[in-house]
């Protein structure tokens, strides 16, 4: 089971609590500029799962990578106001040739949790790259 604790000052912002840590977050638009959306931090939510799931799958897969970044992008729809379709492009940083890219990514796919969760409501494109050092 997963918990998190949430509250928020009127006509401010909100802050979320997670374990020991804790996220910033705008209500108002006029904090659109300064802090994350619930929006943008669902996308930060799918995110984090993904890199989560290279770390996982690195061991279980036997390759070794220096690091790994990724970027989200997602269309919203306005009625109803939902996300209509997720793009992602996850680079891994790796000489490896044990990287099997297509094998994680069918990996990332069918066990990562949000991930999963996600594909129920939207259309979900990714792409992977190794990028050599």
């Amino acid at each position: 089971m997963y918990s998190v604790k949430a509250n928020s000052i009127s006509k401010n912002s909100a802050l979320v609590h997670v374990k020991e840590s804790e996220f910033s977050f705008g209500i108002t638009p006029e904090m659109n500029e300064q802090l994350a959306s619930p929006a943008e931090l669902f996308l930060s939510s799918f995110a984090a799962c993904i890199l989560k799931n290279v770390e996982r799958f690195s061991v279980m897969m036997k390759f070794e990578y220096e690091s790994a970044s990724i970027e989200v992008n997602a269309v919203r729809l306005e009625k109803p106001p939902r996300m209509d379709e997720i793009q992602y492009l996850l680079k891994v940083y790796s000489n490896d040739s044990k990287l099997n890219i297509k094998l994680l990514q069918r990996n990332i796919e069918k066990f990562g949790t949000i991930y999963n969760t996600v594909k129920l409501s939207c259309k979900i494109d990714g792409t992977i790259q190794r990028v050599e050092l």
